[in-house]
């Protein structure tokens, strides 16, 4: 079983191979139940709600990425 500093590695290391921020991976990993395939099948639909507010309920920041699109809190 993988331990949460694994896990933590593995969807850092997720997040920037996809050019994605830490948070919306994080969150993506969370709805997933931290299945890879269906994370990776979320990631394809950019732009969950689900996803993206759990991402920004994680930070202060108002900008975050998506494939290297930009999310604006403000859209959210």
């Amino acid at each position: 079983m993988a331990t949460q500093q694994s896990k933590a590695h593995h969807v850092g290391e997720w997040a920037a191979l996809r050019c994605t921020s830490l948070e919306i991976a994080e969150a993506i990993f969370e709805v997933a139940n931290y299945d890879e395939r269906l994370a990776e099948q979320i990631w394809e639909q950019q732009g969950s709600d689900d996803v993206l507010i759990r991402a920004f309920n994680k930070t202060e920041d108002d900008v975050l990425t998506w494939d290297n699109k930009v999310v604006e809190r403000k859209n959210v």
